[in-house]
């Protein structure tokens, strides 16, 4: 049986490279400019609390799940410009995680109104806003520990312990997408993936050929 959490991250940073220096307002023209550092951010009506209540109220967390998406953690990011007006364009994901998140954060930010513009030199202007989800998918017949959850890194030995719970040990085949999985002990196997992304381990009852489930993995580099 499938069972799905989701995360709402309200962490409403923006893309910087450099601090931008303030722009006395009759030197240029602002009005089509789309600031990434503000002095007050936009915002949406009634503050980061309403925002977060109108997330979860709407958000679907089945959508991983009608998609089949493997188990695991998954941050979906979506960048959007708030007008000097209040009104939201340029609504783009960050990332691709697939399985339908993104369209679904997308979805909602789409129906989220008529925002509180950004200011910048005491005067209104466009400004950029991420919007980070998270959306955690756990399988209840199997379960997958790491040092880091739903995490690997590369060029390192990789342990962790898999436990299905209505299959034995040695009945249990796991498979990797990209790289290595090797059995070390009953429960144990070690993982090697050489680049940065994302692999799926597959497990699989090797008395019947039957699927049991899948996991999702994120690889980082190691520092």
């Amino acid at each position: 049986m499938l069972r799905i959490l989701t995360i709402i991250l309200l962490l409403f940073s923006v893309t910087l490279h450099a601090q931008v220096p303030p722009i006395p307002p009759d030197s240029v023209n602002i009005d089509n400019r789309v600031f990434t550092k503000v002095e007050v951010e936009a915002n949406y009506p009634g503050g980061e609390v309403a925002w977060k209540n109108f997330l979860i109220k709407n958000l679907n967390p089945d959508v991983p799940a009608d998609h089949d998406a493997p188990a695991g953690t998954y941050r979906v990011i979506v960048k959007f410009v708030v007008t000097r007006n209040g009104s939201l364009s340029d609504i783009q994901a960050e990332t691709n995680q697939g399985y339908g998140m993104e369209e679904e954060v997308i979805r909602l930010i789409k129906r989220s109104g008529t925002w509180i513009a950004a200011v910048q030199n005491k005067r209104t202007v466009n400004a950029y806003r991420r919007q980070p989800v998270t959306f955690l998918v756990e399988y209840e017949d199997f379960d997958i520990q790491s040092k880091v959850p739903n995490t690997f890194f590369t060029t390192i030995d990789n342990k962790i312990y898999i436990q299905a719970k209505k299959v034995k040990n040695e009945n249990l085949s796991v498979s990797i997408s990209e790289g290595t999985i090797t059995a070390t002990a009953a429960d144990q196997y070690i993982v090697r993936v050489d680049k940065p992304g994302r692999v799926i381990l597959t497990l699989h009852n090797k008395k019947n050929n039957k699927k049991i489930g899948a996991a999702s993995f994120e690889v980082k580099a190691k520092n």
